[in-house]
């Protein structure tokens, strides 16, 4: 397959033309003004369920805060760091640093006072915006450094000249505007486009985070080669939940949106998502493979809790129409009338009922990323006509370089390259990328960027892939997770893990297996399927501890070993295994922000229970 990646690249540099953020986003607001931008339920009144921010509105209050921000001192450059759930004002804090030609920060609510205080060391952050209590508890180690904190729940301000609510500081900033609009412009024309637009600490998988610096021209470049890989259009509607410290989020809700408009219903607490899917209806959606992961095996107990065969039998052989639809338009596939009545029949007969009692019976773009979609996990939701797309990419590259879309897609895989940007495979078929997405740099960390970017600019992923002949990648494991076995087998953990975790009572798991003679895995229940299969069996429980000794929890767990091993190679097999007594959380810090496993952490809490496995069987 060929590709002009350098006639693409000058394509999508004209559409950036040295703008930045504040370009952008005034364009939106001129052109979409009276177009839905936010929406959240913080604060809302009695009668009342949405508020929300139209686009001249949203650019009205950035300016707003950015008046503010300058009048405390805050110069070019300097870093603001927002710890706050998805709201209206997480988003104006970032575009109002931004305005005011500053640096924002968004911080993951879930770090420690520790983690907090390694980061606000390094980055030094002149202004934090913070929502709660609980925000302000992780930072009272780092607040010395800080020259204002702005508290957006103002039940939570403190006392002290040190604190303002939210109200207050917009106001301060209005009242600035109206005698200084002349300054702001200046930082305005002064802005860079190479200029940092953001500073995003990676979650850490291992050891401290690292602070990814991103420039205006890599987020506009990312958000423009993406929207067009993705083919998604002006006026989506969609549901912004994951932490904003996610560069997936940022592209989809913040920096997309400023460019071609959307509107963005912002929740603060992910356990809402389902309940805020019904309401919502989206047009866009997505989610992290354990999101996906969670809607089928939800979706998955409630069918086979079905007791008729026959409407089991009609579900399954709509599914199976549905499936045959969907991988009738990968590449390569070929649609046929038959399988178009198929489908429709399908979707009219319950296929559309399955979908709007998901709130998704209006998406017309889903997708997936963070972690590689487990390919069973995606022909579910085809099975259901939904067309999940899966891409892929890392905060240093600014998100995604892979994507599938509606002009290419194929199951099992992240895609081809965006628009304009290079990716093969190098040594050991790790994926290597270049481009205009590429981070500016670490910051405070010039070795480690050094680690990570060759002399000839091309980022090092520690991805392992696979490249076909169309041009799709498609992602192994990590270059660092593989499994070696003390008789030298290389074994991917997440190929083990997918499987494991296609039950419906199984939460999370992990297979363990380096310098080892074999493989053994452990594995949590599902919070919230588990107990409603557990009920549906009349088993009687106190609580998930008490659940997962129950001798009918232990032989499904049983069962799902077995059928793992036997889609699984000898050396893949899972020999021994524990079912733990409570959940993986990012509290808990087995862990990241984003549901990725914290393989280290798992290692050092359960060494006991991983020995006992190796020693007992």
């Amino acid at each position: 397959m060929t590709v002009d990646v350098q006639g693409d690249r000058i394509r999508i540099e004209e559409q950036v033309g040295g703008r930045t953020l504040i370009d952008s986003l005034a364009d939106t607001a001129r052109k979409y003004a009276d177009e839905p931008a936010y929406s959240d339920k913080h604060g809302v009144t009695e009668g009342e369920t949405w508020r929300t921010l139209t686009w001249a509105q949203t650019r009205e209050r950035a300016l707003d805060v950015a008046g503010a921000l300058i009048e405390i001192g805050v110069e070019p450059g300097d870093r603001v760091a927002i710890m706050a759930t998805n709201r209206m004002e997480h988003m104006l804090g970032d575009m109002g640093a931004v305005h005011a030609a500053a640096t924002p920060m968004s911080i993951y609510n879930t770090l420690s006072t520790k983690q907090v205080s390694f980061i606000a060391g390094e980055s030094q952050p002149k202004v934090l915006f913070a929502e709660s209590a609980d925000q302000l508890e992780r930072w009272s180690e780092a607040l010395e450094s800080l020259s204002k904190v702005v508290v957006l729940d103002a039940s939570a301000k403190p006392a002290g000249d040190l604190y303002t609510s939210w109200d207050d500081f917009v106001a301060a900033g209005a009242a600035y505007r109206a005698d200084h609009a002349d300054e702001i412009e200046a930082r305005h024309r002064g802005l860079d486009p190479h200029a940092p637009a953001t500073i995003l600490y990676t979650s850490g998988t291992t050891g401290n985070p690292k602070g990814v610096v991103l420039t205006h021209h890599n987020v506009i470049y990312e958000a423009l080669s993406t929207l067009e890989a993705a083919g998604l259009e002006p006026g989506l509607r969609q549901v912004s939940y994951l932490p904003l410290a996610h560069i997936a989020e940022r592209v989809l809700s913040l920096y997309g949106p400023q460019i071609i408009s959307s509107h963005s219903y912002c929740i603060g607490d992910p356990a809402e998502l389902l309940a805020t899917l019904g309401e919502v209806h989206p047009t866009a959606f997505f989610g992290v493979p354990r999101v996906w992961e969670k809607i089928k095996t939800g979706l998955s107990a409630k069918l086979a809790a079905d007791p008729d065969p026959a409407n089991v039998k009609m579900v399954q052989d709509s599914m199976a129409a549905a499936l045959a639809w969907v991988q009738a338009q990968e590449v390569g596939g070929e649609m046929t009338p038959e399988i178009e009545a198929a489908y429709q029949e399908a979707d009219e007969k319950i296929l559309g009922f399955l979908k709007l009692l998901l709130g998704l019976d209006q998406v017309v773009w889903a997708g997936s990323a963070a972690a590689p979609m487990p390919l069973e996990v995606a022909k579910f939701m085809a099975g259901l006509g939904l067309k999940v797309y899966d891409v892929y990419g890392m905060t240093e590259t600014t998100g995604a370089v892979t994507a599938n879309g509606p002009g290419g897609f194929r199951l099992g895989t992240v895609g081809r390259a965006t628009p304009g940007v290079e990716v093969k495979l190098g040594e050991d078929n790790e994926v290597l990328i270049r481009g205009p997405v590429i981070m500016a740099g670490y910051h405070c960390q010039e070795q480690a960027t050094r680690n990570l970017i060759d002399e000839d600019g091309w980022v090092h992923s520690g991805d392992i892939g696979t490249l076909d002949e169309d041009g799709f990648f498609a992602i192994i494991d990590r270059k660092k997770e593989l499994i070696i076995t003390s008789a030298g087998k290389n074994i991917a953990p997440s190929n083990i893990e997918n499987y494991l975790k296609e039950s419906p009572i199984v939460g999370h798991a992990m297979a363990i297996g380096d310098n080892q003679p074999y493989v053994v895995a452990v594995l949590t229940l599902d919070g919230e399927v588990a107990p409603a299969i557990a009920a549906s069996m009349g088993l009687e429980f106190t609580d998930l501890a008490d659940l997962s000794q129950k001798p009918q929890i232990l032989a499904m767990a049983q069962d799902t070993v077995d059928k793992a091993n036997a889609r699984l190679s000898r050396p893949e097999q899972v020999k021994a295994w524990a079912l733990l007594s409570q959940e993986w959380t990012a509290e808990s810090e087995e862990l990241t922000p984003t549901l990725k496993l914290k393989r280290r952490v798992v290692n050092e809490k359960y060494a006991d229970v991983v020995k006992g496995l190796y020693d007992n069987a």
